[in-house]
């Protein structure tokens, strides 16, 4: 108890703590450090030598990074070690040393518990949509002037290329996640539920367990708390029924088309390059310039929990401020691989999106059919773990209706599984083909460049998709194309 109150404590008045951060290269992790050096911590921090988009952040900070782990890094003066979920102290040097000397460890999740504990805070979660809604919030907080601070787990243009927005300490609003139940270290006094689907495979066993993890989570929140909840999702639509039966002190408010209430959609509209939407409480339309109606539910999200943090803050939210939140979410460019746009080459369109779920992969495809009707589709997909591809083969087989060709690769391992030998990309393929009369496989990611470069001609749209490494191949592309190097190798006729 009296570490736990010592720990608060050193999150609430951070000026000269020393902290050491154990990957500190990864963006939660850095959005992290942004804050805590905010509030006028003294930190270090170590990581591999790779290359990532956070060391300018942490370079512009002025945050030492060590470019390995070891032992040397850990000396007696640092007061608390925060480590990035993806390592153990069971196995990396710097947390054993750590633990040796006695020196408090935290692992990200509850360093981020204990940072929202000392402000309001709101825990934007779901297993699709999270971290657009947590950045949408951001902007319309932002643009509100509301005293927030908003940590991504992406990089949002927005945000300068950053994961965060600190405009104050009042309020915090961060993505929490659900994998291995990380979001119980989180103290949340607002929940924002988009979804509940089966994932994480790996960890959870079934729908059921992710459902239960979701409970405890919005269980979780204070008497008077605040649940925002998708009505369209059968998964939060059923949590918020099972919670308002045993906690009738929690507000739960709907968002969607199918709400009831102030955040019902009740109207929709496409023209070239934004969708326009009306909200059933809201006398002025609202616009997203993102494809999908995904979208529009996470703009709905963002207004719902945005307007409810400004009310807490005092504000009216007059038809003019109602008015500046709209041009905020219009404004909005989305964030780091959420249908971010590469550019355009020679009339073909490169975009790169995370959507690593059956549902989302079809959401996402879905949408850019609608937004880009006259254009040819293709879609480059690798799977990301073995228990996901293995449990939900048959929803990725048949969850490319809207793209014109796929393109199909080895399966991404992550650090948190062995292979399996149940299960392969080819399966994926093989499966695929009987949904799909267009699809290609290519078992790694760059072997697809040359077939790629004799196949694209103007008017495509080129996607790569998933939580793999077959980003780069859509930035390789484009970069090639857009330079002329593919020249009179490339073949515009399919």
């Amino acid at each position: 108890m009296m570490l736990t109150m010592k720990l608060e404590l050193a999150f609430t008045e951070c000026s000269t703590m020393r902290i050491h951060m154990v990957g500190i290269k990864g963006v939660g992790m850095t959005a992290l450090a942004e804050i805590l050096h905010a509030r006028g911590a003294l930190l270090s921090g170590s990581d591999t030598p790779e290359i990532f988009f956070t060391d300018a952040i942490l370079s512009a900070l002025h945050i030492p990074v060590v470019q390995e782990f070891s032992e040397n890094n850990i000396s007696k003066d640092i007061q608390y070690v925060v480590y990035s979920a993806a390592y153990s102290a069971q196995t990396n040097p710097e947390l054993i040393k750590a633990l040796q000397l006695n020196i408090p460890i935290l692992s990200y999740p509850e360093a981020l518990g204990l940072l929202s504990k000392t402000m309001k805070s709101a825990g934007i979660a779901g297993v699709h949509g999270k971290t657009t809604t947590t950045a949408m919030t951001g902007v319309c907080l932002r643009a509100l002037e509301t005293p927030a601070t908003i940590l991504v787990g992406s990089a949002v243009p927005d945000f300068n290329n950053r994961a965060t927005s600190i405009q104050g300490d009042r309020f915090f609003v961060a993505e929490t996640c659900e994998y291995r139940r990380h979001f119980l270290s989180f103290s949340p006094s607002y929940i924002v539920l988009t979804s509940i689907e089966a994932d994480h495979l790996d960890y959870y066993s079934g729908y059921d367990d992710i459902f239960e993890a979701f409970y405890s989570y919005c269980s979780s929140l204070p008497p008077n708390g605040v649940l925002i909840y998708c009505a369209d999702d059968p998964g939060a639509a059923a949590l918020k029924e099972k919670l308002a039966a045993v906690r009738g002190d929690i507000a739960c408010i709907p968002y969607g088309f199918t709400a009831e209430g102030a955040y019902r959609i009740t109207s929709t509209s496409r023209d070239e390059g934004i969708q326009t939407f009306s909200i059933a409480g809201m006398k002025e339309p609202f616009c997203v310039s993102l494809p999908g109606m995904h979208m529009i539910l996470d703009a709905v999200a963002a207004i719902a929990v945005s307007r409810t943090i400004a009310l807490d803050d005092g504000k009216k939210m007059s038809d003019e401020q109602m008015r500046i939140m709209a041009k905020a979410l219009c404004q909005f460019r989305s964030t780091k691989r959420r249908s971010e746009i590469i550019g355009e080459a020679q009339g073909i369109l490169f975009m790169d999106d995370y959507a690593h779920h059956p549902s989302a992969i079809a959401a996402t495809l879905a949408g850019l059919r609608d937004f880009y009707p006259s254009k040819r589709i293709i879609v480059d997909f690798m799977s990301h773990t073995y228990s996901r591809t293995h449990y939900l083969l048959k929803e990725f087989s048949s969850s490319f209706p809207d793209a014109d060709m796929v393109i199909l690769h080895k399966i991404y391992a992550s650090a948190r599984e062995k292979k399996g030998s149940e299960i392969s990309g080819e399966d994926l393929f093989f499966e695929t083909k009987k949904h799909h009369d267009n699809v290609h496989y290519f078992e790694e990611v760059m072997d697809a460049q040359e077939f790629l470069l004799n196949t694209l001609t103007q008017g495509d749209l080129f996607i790569t998709m998933g939580a793999g490494d077959n980003w780069h191949l859509s930035h390789d592309l484009f970069a090639t194309i857009n330079s002329g190097a593919a020249g009179k190798e490339r073949n515009n006729t399919v």
